[in-house]
């Protein structure tokens, strides 16, 4: 089942270069305010009714809070996408910073790629890209401003829970969507391995993540596996895995080194692994 018809015209746009030509203009300063509870609610709500194929709806309840949906052509996949985005301000600090929702309009949504800290996390906005384009089904969550941006930590989503992209994050694992969550370390933080696999707070998506490390195990990373011996960066605090856990959700939380980030090559490597995940997670 699709999550809707598409109009018969789509404008056609490269989907990596228009997530990496938007998050281009995060700054470390600036371009964060934390949205209320109605806010969070208005895009969380046009969200699911995207999700149910209720475009028109998706409309009006998102433009109540200066979002709106965009469809468009992939160019390097053929495939169509929604695009969530705000409409209110452009980059910088007049930017409210909720971020982006991406939809797969050509199959029904089964699974979640989350991208929290584009930009301090180099790279994982391209990679949160490519893994939306390996399998049918897929929903991008993407966070809109550097995770330094806002008064203290306010713009840190992966460690909030009054932010957009929490609340949608939560919305997706209400409909039982498995999700991965694409974060990033300095190479010399935990220089032993390429790779950390986790499923955060909870166990629930233990099969995935032992699939996971074998398929990167088989690219050449070296991979910490956090659900059988203890890794730094195991993603335990993240807020959107202690959901997973109180609601027995599926949920991987993976941090990839600085030097597997931004070789291309690499890059792709991980984006195949991860496909064996979205792959599976697609089918009826």
């Amino acid at each position: 089942m699709q999550v809707n018809s598409r109009p018969s015209a789509s404008p056609e746009a490269d989907l990596e270069k228009r997530i990496t030509g938007f998050t281009q203009g995060f700054g470390e300063r600036g371009g964060y305010r934390v949205p209320t509870a109605d806010e969070r609610r208005a895009v969380t709500q046009g969200v699911a009714l995207l999700l149910d194929g209720d475009q028109d709806g998706a409309h009006r309840r998102l433009a109540e809070v200066d979002f709106a949906v965009q469809s468009f052509t992939d160019s390097a996949s053929g495939r169509h996408f929604a695009e969530v985005a705000d409409q209110a301000g452009g980059p910088g600090p007049g930017n409210r910073g909720w971020g982006r929702v991406y939809v797969d309009l050509d199959a029904r949504p089964s699974w979640s790629v989350q991208v929290p800290h584009p930009i301090a996390d180099q790279e994982t906005e391209r990679l949160g890209a490519r893994v939306l384009r390996g399998a049918p089904g897929g929903v991008m969550v993407l966070a809109g401003a550097h995770r330094t941006a806002g008064e203290g930590d306010s713009a840190d989503v992966a460690h909030r829970t009054d932010s957009v992209f929490h609340e949608v994050v939560e919305e997706l694992m209400q409909r039982r969507l498995p999700g991965i969550q694409l974060h990033g370390f300095a190479n010399e933080s935990f220089p032993e391995f390429d790779a950390v696999i986790s499923t955060g707070a909870g166990d629930r998506a233990l099969s995935e993540a032992k699939a996971l490390s074998t398929a990167l195990t088989g690219e050449g990373l070296e991979v910490c596996r956090a659900y059988v011996r203890k890794c730094k960066l195991a993603g335990t605090s993240n807020e959107q895995g202690q959901v997973a856990a109180d609601g027995n959700f599926r949920f991987l939380h993976i941090e990839l080194a600085r030097a597997i980030r931004t070789d291309n090559d690499r890059l792709n490597d991980v984006t195949d692994a991860i496909a064996v995940l979205t792959t599976r997670w697609s089918r009826p």
